[in-house]
């Protein structure tokens, strides 16, 4: 292919916040309530995600760099009836209301799988790359990082001949948008047009769909489509199918929990999708291409619980530079007998994905998200891959660099009291201040404004 046309599929991680801690706020997500109040550790979460770019990095990926959000959210506790100075507002809402103040503290947006649904230049009807960002009105400590996000994009992605971002859907259930966590593109590489599958949760408008009764759906039908329609997505080249319900209610809260795909390899779990026969005799015909594998996981090999306890569907699957794929797998996978051993029989069946590599993630993964939680997909060809923000592109020097800013800047452990602490904020602003001249950001966050 000529410089032109050669294109890659560049993953923007999260950078964890100052403010990591765990709350339990997140409910259907079995990992986050279940370590809920636990201890957290923001420096050594931090570090672990930095080893996991670095290593990408090194094995000749284009990786980029997603900035943490400016927390706590002081302007949302004010709107919520807490005033005085920032320090003050904390302190009120540390004594009148805790678990408000944990809200505000939240560092989820540090799980960039939900900052965004992305489409390519390949797939677009005007040829620039589309971003929306995701509205996440589920959960309130997540509905307050679409703007900071659209912030961020903007300024990650600031060429406006070819990046076009789009404003996030009505903050409300009846357009809920999760972003790319339930979205996946399927193409035979990444420079070719790709089928771009739109998974949900349930409708908003047609009550034939039938949803999860336990767990909500944070994913509707109504929201994939708008975001289609945003992105001017040609009718063959999208197509809308449904999670499993019965999935949803026993955690899997996305379906970046139960499938994965890349170029043309869909790996999934056996009950992924509703009608799951028909699901990917859909997706088969719909697939622009002639070389599309399914890997399909059979429930008798790794049962739905140990999908979720091991987040093996939540893995990064990339391809590499010899033509190789890669699954990209956090160590939680190695502890359970079920999935290692499943992952052993994969890796030696008739399939692209040859090679594994383990991470240690545990930080993220208490918290509810694993490696492909961390990272937002953007297919760039080398043309529009120049036209990023180079500042936000790892680099052996970014990698010391943003080690060492993490090393002045983090603490060691948070708790419940030390969120009660104003001197946390000024840490947080201060280090983020900071992180904006390293990533060449300008002044995205509000409190720079």
């Amino acid at each position: 292919m000529s410089e032109q046309t050669q294109s890659f599929e560049v993953n923007f991680d999260g950078l964890v916040g100052p403010t990591h801690n765990y709350a339990g706020l997140s409910y259907g997500n079995v990992a986050s309530l279940n370590n809920a109040e636990a201890i957290s550790n923001p420096k050594q979460a931090a570090l672990q995600g930095l080893v996991k770019m670095k290593a990408m990095h090194d094995m000749g990926l284009k990786q980029g760099i997603f900035a943490p959000h400016a927390r706590p959210d002081i302007n949302a506790l004010r709107r919520l009836g807490f005033n005085g100075t920032d320090s003050q507002v904390i302190n009120k809402a540390a004594k009148e209301s805790p678990v408000l103040l944990r809200t505000c503290y939240s560092a989820s947006a540090m799980w960039t799988a939900n900052a965004a649904t992305v489409s390519p230049s390949q797939d677009t009807a005007d040829k620039k790359v589309h971003f929306t960002s995701a509205n996440l009105n589920n959960k309130f400590h997540r509905s307050l990082e679409p703007l900071t996000t659209s912030n961020l994009l903007k300024a990650m992605f600031n060429d406006e001949n070819t990046f076009v971002h789009h404003t996030h859907l009505p903050d409300q259930p009846f357009f809920g948008d999760e972003g790319a966590a339930n979205h996946t593109r399927l193409c035979d590489d990444h420079a070719s047009k790709g089928l771009e599958v739109f998974v949900y949760g349930a409708s908003s408008l047609n009550t034939q769909i039938t949803g999860p009764t336990k767990y909500p759906a944070r994913q509707t039908l109504e929201a994939s489509e708008a975001v289609a329609r945003l992105h001017q997505i040609p009718q063959e080249q999208r197509i809308f199918i449904q999670q499993n319900p019965d999935v949803i209610d026993q955690g899997v809260f996305h379906n970046d929990v139960i499938a994965v795909g890349n170029a043309n390899v869909l790996f999934c779990h056996e009950q992924a999708f509703l009608n799951q026969a028909d699901a990917l005799t859909r997706i088969r015909q719909a697939y622009i291409g002639d070389k599309l594998h399914i890997v399909e996981v059979p429930t008798h090999a790794v049962g739905v619980q140990d999908a979720v306890t091991s987040y093996l569907f939540n893995s990064q699957l990339v391809s590499l530079a010899d033509g190789s794929m890669m699954l990209v797998a956090p160590e939680e996978c190695i502890k359970n007998s079920k999935v290692a051993n499943y992952i052993e029989f994969m890796l030696s069946a008739n399939n692209p994905i040859n090679t594994v590599k383990f991470f240690d993630l545990r930080q993220s993964m208490q918290n509810g998200g694993g490696p492909a939680c961390l990272r937002l997909r953007v297919a760039l060809t080398q043309n529009e891959l120049g036209k990023v923000n180079q500042d936000t592109l790892m680099s052996d020097e970014k990698f010391v660099l943003l080690n060492a800013w993490v090393e002045k800047h983090y603490r060691d452990q948070l708790t419940d009291s030390d969120l009660a602490d104003p001197q946390l904020l000024t840490e947080t602003y201060t280090a983020l201040d900071e992180l904006t001249q390293i990533l060449s950001l300008g002044s995205v966050y509000e409190f720079q404004r």
